[in-house]
């Protein structure tokens, strides 16, 4: 039986360049960092003095406040960027409920919640935290609230696989319409872990820039490097049948062809060396969208400024495109974003379409000094125009966890 076309229809996102889809993508045009010093917990004590924060967030502008004070902080995001994108999709949620479905990762959830109420325990007794603490800050609840909000009845499921969790989500959500499960997908990630146990636990492991300066504290792919700057905030995908789509009218971004997932079975943090778990993920992605490497014109790669993925992501893309490597345009927007852990998938998605619409590559900010290790054709210091058909954005998370999807222009 043919496989099913699947198109994606709406967009939402929040994160540390804008609270909407539209303004996030035009900061993302610009250059502009997102990246500042962290105002979410006292940070004397610490080494790391930056990350990426949600700025201006309100969440009563999704919740009301007696149901705020229920939810985590990546939950309200997740919201806010659901909302966004299925208002933006135009799907009738209430009349086709049991034909949507959920899939939305996070790679820790409600880490600060978890944080706070342990310490009220310490004071008050363990019996006297708040009742909303688990449903609070397990990692699924952002995936089961966009689904109560909006009454979605389809399977609604939760990968938590790192860094690479929010492009798994998309993946997912776009195997289960190909194949017939569901109409629609909501689909994506959230991450909001800026709080002194996250902060700390991903410095001591020397994971994190300790640079003091946000202008030299993300920058991937460039011989400065030291570390990946922490963000937060939602990417939300509406996913659609092509048919449906097409009956209802509603706006085309871009088109879903392929994905990847694999594990590099090699180590709990550590790629395996050069790159070969994400090689093979991106020659999945390849194979099930039945296009050649010659054929890709843009990826947005996981680029997270630490030394080792790097140049190991690097390594792949080599090996993958050989000399057309020369000629594809690499970007990472973590260099304007920060790294948003489970988030970063859906984020990136999201302005992989956009890149896709607009034939537009967004440039990776502060990249000054190229790597030997790290030798492609990268953007520097300003976005460019350039003709693009197909995309990939690449996620490689902890764990050896790859994931990559493949994009192409929607012509009609």
């Amino acid at each position: 039986m043919e496989k099913r076309r699947v198109v994606i229809t709406g967009l939402g996102t929040v994160n540390p360049l804008g609270n909407t889809a539209a303004d996030s993508w035009a900061a993302a045009k610009a250059g502009r960092c997102g990246i500042g010093p962290i105002t979410q917990f006292d940070t004397t004590d610490f080494k790391c003095k930056l990350a990426g924060e949600v700025k201006n967030f309100d969440p009563e502008t999704v919740v009301d406040k007696k149901e705020a004070r229920k939810m985590a902080r990546f939950t309200l995001l997740a919201l806010a960027a659901a909302a966004e994108a299925i208002a933006d999709s135009g799907l009738n949620t209430e009349a086709e409920a049991k034909n949507i479905g959920v899939v939305l990762s996070s790679g820790i959830g409600g880490l600060p919640t978890i944080e706070e109420q342990h310490t009220r325990g310490e004071e008050k007794g363990m019996e006297k935290v708040s009742p909303y603490f688990v449903p609070m800050s397990i990692a699924n609840m952002a995936a089961a609230q966009v689904a109560i909000r909006f009454g979605l009845k389809g399977m609604c499921t939760c990968p938590v696989t790192a860094c690479a969790g929010g492009t798994n989500a998309v993946g997912d959500a776009f195997h289960r319409i190909r194949d017939g499960y569901e109409t629609a997908m909501v689909c994506g990630g959230a991450e909001s872990c800026i709080s002194p146990l996250g902060i700390g636990g991903f410095t001591s492991m020397k994971a994190l820039s300790t640079a003091t300066d946000p202008d030299a504290a993300s920058l991937p792919f460039d011989a400065r490097r030291g570390g990946f700057v922490m963000g937060e905030g939602s990417g939300v995908l509406v996913l659609e049948e092509l048919e449906h789509a097409r009956a209802r009218g509603a706006h085309i971004y871009a088109e879903v062809v392929g994905y990847g997932a694999n594990c590099d079975a090699y180590h709990f943090t550590a790629p395996a060396p050069g790159g070969t778990g994400a090689i093979d993920c991106m020659k999945l992605t390849l194979a099930d969208a039945g296009i050649a490497p010659e054929q890709v014109d843009h990826i947005n790669a996981h680029g997270t400024g630490t030394h080792m993925n790097d140049a190991c992501e690097t390594a792949a893309i080599h090996a993958v495109f050989g000399e057309h490597a020369k000629q594809l345009t690499v970007v990472s927007t973590k260099s304007m974003t920060g790294h948003l852990l489970g988030g970063a998938g859906g984020i990136e998605a999201v302005f992989t379409a956009l890149a896709l619409r607009d034939q537009f590559a967004p440039p990776t900010i502060h990249y000054e000094q190229p790597d030997p290790e790290c030798d492609l054709d990268y953007v520097p210091n300003a976005g460019r125009a350039q003709a693009m058909t197909y995309a990939l954005s690449n996620s490689l998370g902890f764990g050896g966890h790859n994931a990559c999807i493949a994009l192409r222009r929607w012509e009609g």
